[in-house]
Order: structure tokens, then C-alpha cells, then sequence
């Protein structure tokens, strides 16, 4: 028997060699590439286009109007997808397992099927699994079309039949065609069947959400092409001993990026949190030392979030949970330097509390005062917040849409607030009292005559 012809493929970025490599050539990964059945010569089919051709045109020419969207009933949702779903729009979701994505979507189906055709692909679970599923969180599914089915052909033929304004396949590691001979999952799999689905998606008008796997750093399973075929990408974040979960748009052709929709896992499923804050502020009977509330933004929406420092003597470590370590670092040199606070033989440790992840630097004035505040041992005052980039000259330098930020601050009742210098607002806010500062100095000097 002729020995059966195989193949390497990266699994980050579908490169292929003939030969194993430690090092990907295409993406620079290492240890990705794996061996498998060499696929067939590549035929016209691949090669199509994802959208449909048009004749070249002069840019000012071309009639710009807005994506019309339909809103999926889910007020959370609609917010990261940009106002609703887009008609042959293609969104990739991906999350660890049992996070809720499954659940999220069948929401979603239950309630758009009100008023379009809509249609759930299942290759993880039966249909009698789906139905359970849905029975217990209490949704009819009367007008919900299910299909059990991996294989590509038969479900583009079933798309064809039933013509959906919606679609979901959950999930597309779970699906092949037999156009390829490798198995479900695999890189040339997922990447061929992706790209097939999407063109049925544009070349139909379906709206279509496919529920990708992850990897144990987090990232979604499959070449990094699959992000590039797709309009949106989001991402399922959240902890299974929190009921508190998080959508976050990482890529969208018809929105902001980095914005987030926030649920709550109940018994009947997941409900959107109207005011994310309250999760992410804990509530102190008493201000305590060492906590400092920050207004950040994520996408278009401010968040208050508590920062939580603690100095203890003992070592040199420096820990931090929602936040860079490395950025922290730097912050603690620019405190000794520029405001005469050293921690070089303190333990310090800071964390966002909620879970939530900070990687704007207009967090850094905040997390310079919680600092400060326990290793004074003194509170802040009641009703006191921060915001402010801190360059490595001490200068406090100002944070986009400050105005938006204070006035969230305000509306939930926040009193005080240390700002940047450029941020301060031209008109007074009623019930807030603002102090802008232009260095580092400034702030804590503010601080220590407050508390």
C-alpha cells in the first residue's frame, strides 16, 4: 500500500509545510504546527469571493448610507453588536465552556424569531438536548427552527430550503465538508468551512453567529483567518463561581470595538445589567484604606470601577489582578521619584474588583492614590474618585471623554473628583466638585490635606 501523503499546518495561522518546524514561518509561532492528511490542490471554489463583485468606482461617488439593523430584543447585546443584527453579517462568539454562550444565543433566537424565520444548527447537542435546554429557561421555541447536523453540504442545503434572516451554528469546530478528508476541527476544516458559510451568509442576506471554541490562554481555536473572514468578533468573558458575565466586541465592521455588554446568570438565563457599576463598586459600610474609585471606559460606555491596593512590609513583591504588572512597576518608580513615596521594601498588591480587566493607562492616577492611601493607613474620602494618565515625568496627563466620565461620576452620586488638568470641565457639575492637577505631586499633596 503507497504510504499515505501528510502534511504539517500551523494551528494559529494555517500555514503548511512539508516538514515539521519548531517555528511557524507565517505567524512566527512555536510548536504549532501540526501533522495531518494532506489536503487536495486547492479548486476554484476556494477562491471566490467572500462579498459580491461591483464594477470600480470613484469613492465620492459610491452612496454611503447606514447598515439598517434589527435589534435582537436583548438590550446587552445589541449594544457590542452596534444596535442589532446586521443582514448578511457574519459575527464570530467564542468563551470557555459552560460560560453561556449557547444560552445567550438561544435567547437571542427565541426573541428575534417574533418577527424573522430563524434557524439553530447544533452539532454539540441533540435536538431534544436544545429543547430541554429551552424548557427550562422557559422559552416556547414555538417559531424556532432546529438542526442536527455536522455536515457543511447539508447544511447549506438546508439554508437554502428554509432561507432564515438568522442563523446560528453552534458550533463551527464541529462541522466539516467533505470536499476536505480531514477530521472536524482541524485547521483546514474550520478555516474551508468558515469561509463557505460566510459566502452563503452575503450571497443570501442571512444574519449568521458562529460559536467558536477556545484555547486554554483564551483565545478562539483555529487559524487567525477565521477573525479576518468574519464582520464581528465578540468575546464571552466571565467566571463559573460568578454570575456575572461579559460580551466584548474585539473586531466590528458596524461598531465600536472594546465595547462590552454585561449579564447576569439567572435560573431563566441571561439578563442584562442595566448599571454595570454596582458590580464592580464594593459596598463599605465606612471608606476603607487602600481603595480608590476610577471612571474607565469600555467602548462607549464609562464604568466606575474600585481599585484596591495594599502595602505590607515584609518583601519586594508586586501583584496585580486586572491590571499590567509591568505598568504597575512603572507607576511605583514614578511614586518614589516624583512624590517621595518608596515601596522598595513593601509587599503591594492591587486589584479591580468585579473581575473586570483595565488596560487603559487612564487608570494609573487612581491606582497611585489607593497605594498611597494604604500605606498611610487613611481612607479616602466618602465619594471620591480618579482618572488620569501618569507620564514617567510625574506630569498627570488627561484621559479621552472626561466630560462623559464626570458626568457619570455625578449621576450616581459621586462628590469629589482629582482629574487631569486638560480634562477640567468649562461648566461646573452640579453636586460634583473637581480638582485638576498637572503633576503627580499635586494629587497627593490634595489627598493628604482631604483625608
Amino acid at each position: 500500500m503507497p504510504k499515505e501523503k501528510t502534511n504539517h499546518v500551523c494551528g494559529a495561522c494555517g500555514y503548511e509545510s512539508a516538514k515539521w518546524l519548531g517555528k511557524c514561518p507565517g505567524c512566527g509561532a512555536w510548536n504549532t504546527l501540526v501533522e495531518g492528511p494532506a489536503e487536495p490542490k486547492a479548486g476554484a471554489h476556494r477562491f471566490q469571493a467572500l462579498a459580491k463583485s461591483s464594477p470600480v468606482a470613484t469613492l465620492s461617488e459610491i452612496e454611503a448610507v447606514d447598515t439598517a439593523r434589527t435589534p435582537t430584543g436583548i438590550d446587552e447585546l445589541d449594544r457590542v453588536l452596534g444596535g442589532g443584527i446586521v443582514a448578511g453579517g457574519v459575527t464570530l462568539i467564542g468563551g470557555d465552556p459552560g460560560v453561556g454562550k449557547s444560552t445567550l444565543l438561544l435567547q437571542a433566537l427565541e426573541s428575534l424569531s417574533r418577527g424573522l424565520p430563524v434557524l439553530y444548527v447544533t452539532g454539540e447537542e441533540s435536538g431534544a438536548q436544545v429543547a430541554m435546554r429551552a424548557r427550562r429557561l422557559g422559552l416556547p421555541g414555538t417559531a424556532v427552527r432546529v438542526l442536527a447536523e455536522i455536515n457543511l453540504e447539508r447544511i447549506l442545503a438546508t439554508l437554502a430550503e428554509e432561507r432564515p434572516a438568522f442563523c446560528v451554528i453552534d458550533s463551527i469546530q464541529t462541522v466539516y465538508t467533505e470536499q476536505l478528508t480531514s477530521a472536524p476541527g482541524s485547521v483546514a476544516q474550520v478555516r474551508e468551512c468558515a469561509a463557505l458559510l460566510t459566502r452563503a451568509a452575503k450571497a443570501s442576506g442571512c444574519s449568521m453567529v458562529l460559536v467558536g471554541h477556545v484555547t486554554k490562554e483564551g483565545a478562539l481555536a483555529g487559524p487567525r483567518v477565521l477573525e479576518h473572514i468574519v464582520d464581528t468578533v465578540l468575546y464571552f468573558e466571565g467566571d463559573t463561581h460568578s454570575s456575572y458575565r461579559l460580551v466584548r466586541a474585539i473586531k466590528n465592521r458596524f461598531g465600536a470595538v472594546n465595547e462590552i455588554g454585561v449579564f447576569a446568570m439567572t435560573e431563566k438565563g441571561l439578563k442584562g445589567v442595566s448599571n454595570p457599576s454596582a458590580i464592580f463598586l464594593s459596598a463599605h459600610s465606612a471608606p476603607v484604606p487602600g481603595s480608590c474609585v476610577l471612571v474607565t471606559l469600555e467602548g462607549t460606555r464609562p464604568l466606575l470601577v474600585e481599585l484596591q491596593a495594599l502595602v505590607d512590609s515584609g518583601g519586594a513583591r508586586r501583584l496585580s489582578v486586572g491590571l499590567e504588572r509591568d505598568r504597575l512597576a512603572m507607576l511605583l518608580a514614578v511614586l518614589h521619584r516624583h512624590a517621595g513615596v518608596a515601596t522598595n521594601d513593601q509587599d503591594v498588591f492591587v486589584n479591580a474588583v468585579g473581575g473586570v480587566r483595565i488596560s487603559e493607562p487612564a487608570a494609573d492616577l487612581a491606582v497611585l492614590l489607593a497605594i498611597q492611601s494604604s500605606l498611610r493607613g487613611r481612607p479616602l474620602p466618602r465619594g471620591f474618585l480618579a482618572f488620569g494618565e501618569v507620564g514617567l515625568a510625574g506630569e498627570v496627563r488627561p484621559a479621552p471623554r472626561g466630560q462623559e466620565r464626570l458626568k457619570e461620576a455625578a449621576k450616581l452620586g459621586f462628590s469629589l473628583a482629582i482629574i487631569p488638568k486638560a480634562n477640567a470641565p468649562k461648566k461646573p457639575i452640579e453636586g460634583l466638585t473637581v480638582q485638576a492637577v498637572e503633576r503627580i505631586e499635586e494629587a497627593m499633596d490634595l489627598v493628604r490635606a482631604l483625608a
